[in-house]
């Protein structure tokens, strides 16, 4: 990452960015870019099969969001609006190659160091474990069981799952990103979870009682 002149730092919010960018200064939507890009293409990457899309698509998200920016009038959080326009952004794709989105096990296993991610579902996941081999295996199976029942989940419902359980988003946000009711977004969650747990609860609990 390229190191950001003093003149931003660490403490500008999205808000004064979106700010200094509509009003001209590139820099300050190079930043916004900076500061998300590895959480969209996360996004993306759990909509998506074809990893080879994922920067494609990002950059796509980038480009309309900045075209949008007069349009964002600051009602909704900036990362808020701005995941709105890569699920449309991916959904449009996906519609195009006539493809079905897909969790693949790469992305469900995440970026560990990126520390402003939401990781819900993969600490639970870790949380059943103990570094022994009989345990790695039992994650990995699990991991791999989890991923089945996400694939399997209906578009909505996956869309909704991975921002909560992964990205680590409120209902009121996530409500907004997808441009639903939050009610719907309840609604959408609880049979997502319900559908996974139904899933792997035989496998938690063969783990000393440890539950997901």
């Amino acid at each position: 990452m390229n190191p950001v002149p003093a003149k931003y730092n660490t403490t500008d919010t999205d808000a004064m960015l979106v700010q200094r960018a509509t009003a001209g200064e590139s820099r300050a939507f190079e930043l916004l870019v900076i500061k998300y890009q590895r959480r969209v293409e996360r996004l993306i990457g759990r909509m998506v099969r074809d990893v080879d899309l994922v920067p494609d698509i990002a950059q796509e998200t980038f480009i309309r969001a900045y075209r949008a920016l007069p349009q964002f009038r600051g009602d909704a959080q900036f990362y808020t609006w701005l995941y709105r326009i890569a699920v449309n952004t991916a959904k449009k794709h996906l519609m195009d190659l006539k493809r079905d989105p897909v969790m693949t096990m790469s992305s469900l296993e995440g970026d560990d160091d990126d520390e402003t991610s939401g990781n819900g579902l993969e600490q639970r996941l870790s949380a059943t474990s103990e570094e022994t081999p009989e345990a790695v295996l039992a994650s990995k199976e699990i991991a791999f069981a989890v991923n089945e029942a996400m694939d399997a989940l209906p578009e909505e419902l996956r869309q909704a799952i991975t921002l909560r359980e992964i990205e680590g988003l409120s209902y009121d946000d996530i409500a907004q990103a997808l441009d639903c009711p939050i009610g719907t977004v309840r609604s959408r969650i609880f049979r997502a979870r319900e559908a996974i747990s139904n899933r792997i609860k035989p496998m938690l609990d063969r783990q000393a009682g440890k539950r997901w």
